[in-house]
């Protein structure tokens, strides 16, 4: 006789779900602040996992624009040693027509007397 009633709670309790009147019993709405609390861990769960996600999608693109300003400045900077070369200086006057010659004596120190 303990299995027909077993298998009596069973067929009331998914009649009862599907039929909605499982809301109006008093074990269900007992519960009811407590599946709200679980239904809103829940929503801010997710929340927080696409937040973290867009973050991270965020950091991958900085950084690949990172990579790439720091190749553009090492680049940079090996031309403007080459451009500041001595040698090509002179080379880059003489194009230029500008008339300015390379000193041939070195540069001498001046020194000021107080009066």
């Amino acid at each position: 006789m303990a299995k027909q009633t077993k298998n009596t709670n069973k067929a009331a309790g998914v009649k009862s779900f599907i039929g909605g009147t499982i809301l109006t019993d008093d074990r269900i709405t007992r519960q009811l602040p407590f599946i709200l609390f679980l239904a809103f861990l829940g929503i801010m769960l997710i929340t927080n996992r696409n937040w973290s996600e867009r973050t991270i999608r965020e950091i991958e693109v900085l950084q690949e624009e990172l990579d790439e300003l720091r190749s553009e400045s090492i680049t940079m900077s090996a031309k403007l040693m080459d451009a500041s070369r001595p040698s090509e200086v002179v080379k880059r006057v003489e194009e230029a027509g500008i008339g300015l010659q390379e000193p041939v004596r070195p540069p001498q120190k001046l020194i000021v007397e107080e009066k």
